[in-house]
C-alpha cells in the first residue's frame, strides 16, 4: 500500500514538473515585455531568454518541494491551520529558493542604508514597504532584506505550480482581480478586501509590501496607486521606500559561466512617517525619494 501511494505521489509530482516547464514560458514572455523598450537592450533568446525561462523553473520546482516539506511538517506537528508552519514557509522556502535563484541565475546583491531597517517594536504598527518594480529580479532581490512580510497577490497566482501553494502557506494577500463586467462593483470590492487584509496583517505585526506602481516597467516611471499609502495611514505606519536598481546586463551576461555583473543594489531609504499627512504628498515624497538614486531611462535616447 506504502509504496502504490508513493508511486502515485510520484506520478502528480512528475506532471506538475511538466507543467511548470511549460508554464515557465509564460514567464519569458512577460519578461521579454519589459526589455523590447528601444532604450534599453532586448533580451536576447541566448542567454536572456534561457536564464528566464532556467530561474523560473528552479523556483517553482523548489517552491513546490518546500511546499510539500511544509505541509509535511504540519501533518507531523498536528498544525492543521498552519500556524506555526508559517514561519518555515516563508524564512525557509520562500527566502531560500528565491535568494539561491539570484545567487545562481543573476548574480550578487548589494544592500545600502540597512540603519534604516526599523527595528521590531511590539508597541508600534508593523511598516509598510514600498519599492519600485522593473522585472522578474525584484521579486527576488527583495528577500536579501531578511525581513517578514506578505504580498498582495492576484488570487489567480495561488494555482502557479508551486510558488502559489507556498504563498498560500505563507498566508500572503490574495485579491480578486477586476473582472470587465460589472468592473466598478468588482474594483470597490477588491479594493475593501486589499484593506481589510491588509490592515490585518499590519495590525497582528506583520509588514506588508507593496509595488505602488502595481505592474513591472523598466525604462518608465509609472505613478504610484494609493493602496500602500491608504494602508499606512490608516494604521500610522512608516513607510520604508526602497529603490531597486538593476543592471541592464543581468540577464544577457554568461554568469554564472563567466564572473558575476554588476550586482543588483537594494537602497533602503530613511522610514516616511504617515500621521497627519495626505495621500497625495506621500506618494510625492515617496515617488521622488525612491527614483532619485535610480538612473532615468526616460531621458536616454
Amino acid at each position: 500500500m506504502f509504496f502504490f501511494l508513493l508511486s502515485i505521489f510520484w506520478t502528480i509530482f512528475l506532471i506538475v514538473e511538466v507543467i511548470i516547464c511549460i508554464g515557465a514560458f509564460t514567464a519569458v514572455l512577460q519578461e521579454r515585455k519589459i526589455w523590447i523598450n528601444p532604450k534599453l537592450p532586448s533580451l536576447k533568446p541566448f542567454p536572456g531568454m534561457l536564464k528566464v525561462y532556467l530561474l523560473n523553473v528552479f523556483w517553482m520546482s523548489c517552491c513546490l518541494i518546500g511546499a510539500i516539506l511544509t505541509v509535511f511538517e504540519a501533518v507531523i506537528t498536528l498544525d492543521w491551520k498552519f500556524q506555526n508552519t508559517r514561519q518555515f514557509a516563508h524564512n525557509q522556502v520562500e527566502r531560500r529558493v528565491a535568494q539561491w535563484a539570484t545567487k545562481l541565475f543573476i548574480g550578487p546583491v548589494e544592500i545600502r542604508g540597512l540603519e534604516n531597517l526599523p527595528s521590531a517594536d511590539p508597541g508600534a504598527p508593523a511598516p509598510i514597504y514600498i519599492a519600485n518594480h522593473d522585472s522578474q529580479i525584484d521579486l527576488a532581490a527583495v528577500y536579501y532584506l531578511n525581513r517578514p512580510w506578505r504580498w498582495i497577490s492576484k488570487s489567480q497566482v495561488m494555482f502557479l505550480p508551486g510558488v502559489g501553494q507556498v504563498m498560500y502557506l505563507s498566508d500572503h494577500v490574495f485579491i480578486d482581480r477586476v473582472k470587465k463586467k460589472n468592473k466598478s462593483k468588482d474594483s470597490s470590492t477588491g479594493a475593501r478586501n486589499l484593506y481589510l487584509k491588509s490592515n490585518e496583517s499590519v495590525q497582528s505585526g506583520v509588514p506588508m509590501f507593496f509595488f505602488p506602481q502595481g505592474t513591472r516597467r523598466l525604462g518608465e516611471r509609472l505613478p504610484f496607486k494609493d493602496g500602500a499609502f491608504k494602508v499606512a495611514q490608516e494604521n500610522d505606519s512608516v513607510l520604508i521606500p526602497i529603490s531597486i536598481e538593476i543592471p541592464l546586463t543581468a540577464w544577457n551576461s554568461m554568469y554564472p559561466l563567466t564572473k558575476a555583473p554588476s550586482p543588483v543594489v537594494l537602497t533602503i531609504h530613511k522610514p516616511i512617517p504617515t500621521k497627519g499627512r495626505d495621500t497625495e504628498s506621500l506618494k510625492k515624497e515617496s515617488f521622488d525619494v525612491i527614483y532619485s538614486v535610480l538612473p532615468d531611462y526616460t531621458k536616454q535616447s
